[in-house]
């Protein structure tokens, strides 16, 4: 070998070791594509982002969820950085089948999740829509128990007329809630101070809650803020297309991380992004941000992290999911033996959340409508049910257990046998189709429209005159949500109540009994 290859040689073998030889920045190494390369001259932070979250165990049969194992990969990423923020975009109070659940003669109505998000830390939740679900007293005492704050722009407490902030009972002493929440960051000699906005959906009206326009108060906060923090964060509770039009108007604001739907979803909006997790933890999302102190730029990069059974329990939530698990067991066994047992399996998702079961006929109303029709042996013509009675607000897939079932129907209640003229029957129906978008929309069963928008039973015209059998809930023959459907009306001619052996005494019972036979 001449002078000249045994140069080049060597030379190559130098640039191979400069360049080729393994980093001793274990950063460079171990990072995920999540993740930022350090740099001293920049400062660094993370929000754990939830949203719409009822159950504080997991869910489908275990397989994914809990709180507690969220509270795991919140403790690991509190090891990687210590400026993380643990947040909730809305819906936790309710509904759940926990909450329906009597404890010392008082319904938990969100007890269980409070004091859960107490022990991991949260640091502020958007008020939701099912938040109002609850009475005031009940969400007053949910307020006082928390240890995190609470923000929304445009949801005010109704005191005879008159809107005043919600507030909490600190030491005796009531402290209003603040619209906004601001936090300031400081690692070393930088620091970064953030403001986070909030909006709620005004789809829950109550009598003790008053819902300003929702774009007018965020635009209103986002004003209130920008001058005082370095950057300002959406935490919303709203549609996806509301969060859209709000990342058009207050197009500065780096990030949304909204609620509502319950699928997840990463939208980019001009200079925004929308983040939205699946429901019941299912997911969460993990956003770490690096912020230049000189140039005032901010970067970050969102992780959708699935919740799921590789994922171990922190032990000291999991006491707690654990407490008010064997309560929800003790209390559910006295009505079904099996709560775990797996009765279905879906290959195709039962749509059960709140908006279409409200909305349009969906496949987990059909179920829970033909269940109805067959827990009588005969002489049912068809099924009716109303859609605010399926309160879980999810959609289930893969194995549907017992007590997802309870979950689907919380509140249960007997199955009638109703025998009403054809004439009723379609005022009925007519009523339950106008109610679009409310809790009176009717999920049926063997219940169609025609091609000349006629109602017909079995695929036959109602009949004015004729007198069908119908399985409705005890709730809807009570009138709370059609007004003329009560016993008292003369076009009803009879009504069957079920007895305590009869399969119709439990709706939910009924439910199961027809999924075990599919």
């Amino acid at each position: 070998m001449n002078f000249f290859k045994q140069t080049a040689l060597l030379l190559l073998t130098l640039l191979f070791i400069i360049f080729c030889k393994p980093s001793d920045d274990k950063n460079a190494q171990d990072i995920s594509p999540y993740q930022f390369v350090k740099d001293s001259n920049k400062l660094y932070f993370t929000i754990i982002q939830l949203n719409d979250v009822y159950e504080i165990s997991p869910i489908q049969g275990g397989k994914f969820g809990g709180m507690a194992r969220v509270e795991t990969i919140h403790q690991e990423v509190l090891k990687e950085d210590p400026n993380t923020l643990l947040v909730l975009a809305g819906d936790f109070l309710n509904p759940s089948l926990l909450g329906t659940i009597k404890v010392n003669g008082e319904r938990v109505r969100g007890k269980q999740m409070v004091e859960v998000m107490n022990a991991m830390n949260f640091d502020v939740v958007a008020f939701g829509n099912h938040e109002f679900d609850l009475s005031y007293e009940n969400l007053q005492k949910r307020i006082n128990e928390s240890n995190f704050d609470w923000i929304s722009s445009n949801v005010y407490h109704n005191v005879n007329g008159e809107n005043v902030p919600f507030h909490k009972v600190v030491n005796g002493s009531k402290k209003s809630l603040n619209p906004t929440f601001t936090k300031r960051i400081t690692v070393g000699d930088h620091t970064i101070n953030l403001g986070f906005i909030s909006v709620c959906i005004p789809s829950n009206p109550k009598s003790y809650v008053t819902y300003t326009d929702v774009f007018e108060e965020a635009k209103k906060s986002y004003n209130e803020l920008k001058d005082k923090t370095d950057y300002v964060i959406g935490l919303t509770h709203l549609t996806i297309e509301q969060d859209k039009e709000m990342a058009k108007f207050l197009p500065e604001i780096p990030l949304i991380m909204g609620g509502h739907e319950h699928t997840n979803m990463y939208h980019k909006v001009g200079n925004s992004i929308i983040t939205k997790a699946d429901a019941n933890a299912k997911t969460i999302y993990i956003h770490r941000f690096q912020y230049d102190p000189t140039t005032k730029k901010l970067d970050f990069k969102s992780e959708l992290k699935t919740i799921n059974d590789s994922i171990k329990v922190d032990e000291r939530v999991g006491e707690i999911v654990q407490k008010w698990d064997n309560i929800l067991t003790t209390k559910i066994k006295d009505v079904v033996e099996n709560p775990n047992e797996i009765v279905y399996h879906t290959t195709t998702p039962l749509e059960a959340r709140d908006t279409p079961i409200r909305s349009v006929q969906t496949n987990m109303g059909e179920i829970v409508a033909e269940a109805m029709s067959r827990s009588y042996d005969t002489d049912i013509d068809c099924a009716i049910v109303n859609g605010g009675s399926i309160r879980i607000d999810d959609v289930l897939s893969g194995d549907v257990s017992a007590i997802d079932i309870f979950r689907v129907l919380p509140y249960g209640g007997e199955v009638l046998k109703v025998k009403l003229k054809g004439s009723l029957l379609n005022e009925v129906l007519d009523y339950g189709e106008n109610a679009s978008g409310t809790g009176a929309y009717l999920q049926r069963y063997n219940v169609k429209k025609s091609d000349n928008n006629e109602w017909l039973v079995q695929n036959e015209k109602i009949l004015d005159d004729k007198i069908y059998s119908i399985a409705t809930s005890d709730y809807l023959l009570k009138g709370f949500d059609i007004p003329f459907l009560k016993p008292s009306n003369k076009e009803v001619i009879e009504v069957y109540t079920p007895t305590k052996e009869e399969k119709a005494h439990d709706v939910r019972k009924a439910v199961i009994d027809f999924l075990k036979s599919k």
